[in-house]
């Protein structure tokens, strides 16, 4: 997955936070959601902008953002 045509980093948005493109939500919100037990169908429900692939473009930014973690230690 190519998370890049669906996230970005903007230092006038979300105080440089990486969002969902064209949305003021961020991979934290979208991965806290997850984490405290939302389903992907309730994130779009509640937020009719944010498609499947975008919640999936977040997962796969988190695990490379912790991969180059791993291989910078």
């Amino acid at each position: 997955m190519n998370y890049q045509n669906y996230i970005e980093i903007r230092p006038d948005k979300r105080f440089g936070k990486p969002c969902l493109v064209g949305t003021r939500i961020s991979v934290y919100d979208i991965l806290n959601w997850l984490a405290n037990g939302m389903s992907k169908q309730e994130i779009m429900d509640d937020f009719e902008e944010v498609t499947e692939e975008m919640i999936n473009a977040c997962l796969a930014f988190a695990a490379d953002k912790e991969h180059r973690l791993k291989i910078a230690s």
